[in-house]
């Protein structure tokens, strides 16, 4: 029993994220207010969202670069739709949505009818969707960022889904903890108790022997891919109704930190192995990173060379873990 939970693929993440929590606790002495928590897991779960996705995509053998964007490109379509045409925002929304899962289901498609690289496929997609993003709001716009909805009909509804947030021990947090801690609870659930979970182990591990047993892998590759165009879907909306305008050069290079967060959480780049606990504490010890080197006064530019760290040392002692807990 013991050596099965070692070597769980979540437990160089878990180790790592004591460290962390453990190092910033010493020496910044505001880290340890609740305040500092709620701070924390705001930035912990807007990344966190997407980790989950992208880890479960990764699990079943591949991996988006175009996932930082593609919420960008989902804000932006929602905002641009709805106030051009003078609609509800719900009705932008819904536009975004479809945008989001058809982008998804492109990189799916183009990777299984050209047997590309996911690397090659995204990485292809995300310079259409950062040349549209930019091109296409200053067309419309005649600017860079697109035009306030805040007084348009459903923006404090929508607000109230996508941004708002709840009070507990008398500190504000973000309703984007509670969908984080609610998408990963579901997707742990699809992934170690559903059929689909199992196919999803079964592709990314060896994808003809899995077709050879009567998986659908297109469908498995396809939806996977869908899914992370649901989280970046999710997380635009979120940046929508939470700073009202979206700047439409953001968003590159965040999929390296979804990535890396599933990669901490112990995502194989091979496929086939991974949790959802791993990703969810590999984008909690992002946020621990991001802020509490705020917390402790040191140069925000240490914060990449302390994320590259703790993305090798976890992923070194995952493995030093996995070997020790699978010693005969």
């Amino acid at each position: 029993m013991a050596r099965r939970l070692l070597s769980g693929p979540e437990m160089g993440a878990l180790a790592g994220a004591i460290a962390v929590y453990a190092l910033f606790y010493a020496v910044a002495p505001a880290f340890r207010q609740i305040d500092a928590l709620s701070t924390m897991l705001y930035e912990s779960s807007t990344l966190g969202i997407m980790a989950v996705a992208v880890a479960l995509l990764m699990i079943g053998g591949e991996f988006d670069l175009s996932a930082g964007v593609a919420v960008v490109a989902s804000a932006l379509t929602a905002s641009m739709f709805a106030f051009e045409l003078t609609l509800n925002v719900w009705m932008g929304v819904l536009v975004a949505l479809v945008f989001s899962l058809a982008i998804g289901a492109f990189n799916g498609i183009l990777l299984i009818r050209t047997r590309l690289p996911s690397f090659l496929v995204t990485l292809g997609t995300f310079l259409m969707l950062q040349g549209l993003n930019v091109a296409i709001t200053k067309a419309v716009t005649g600017n860079v960022t697109s035009q306030s909805i805040r007084d348009m009909d459903g923006f404090d509804q929508a607000e109230a889904v996508f941004a708002s947030s709840f009070t507990l021990l008398d500190t504000r947090f973000r309703i984007t903890v509670l969908w984080w801690l609610g998408f990963a609870a579901l997707a742990t659930w699809v992934l170690l108790r559903t059929r689909y979970g199992n196919w999803i182990f079964a592709v990314g591990g060896n994808r003809e022997s899995a077709r050879a047993l009567g998986v659908p892998v297109t469908f498995v590759k396809i939806s996977l891919f869908m899914v992370v165009g649901f989280a970046a879907w999710f997380v635009g909306m979120h940046q929508l109704f939470a700073y009202n305008t979206i700047p439409s050069n953001g968003g590159v290079g965040r999929e390296l930190y979804f990535i890396a967060a599933a990669v901490i959480g112990g995502c194989l780049l091979t496929g086939g192995f991974g949790s959802i606990v791993g990703a969810v504490i590999g984008a909690f010890l992002f946020g621990m990173a991001s802020q509490g080197i705020v917390y402790a006064g040191w140069e925000s530019d240490w914060f990449l060379f302390f994320l590259g760290t703790m993305l090798l040392l976890a992923t070194l002692l995952n493995q030093w873990i996995r070997s020790q807990a699978t010693r005969r």
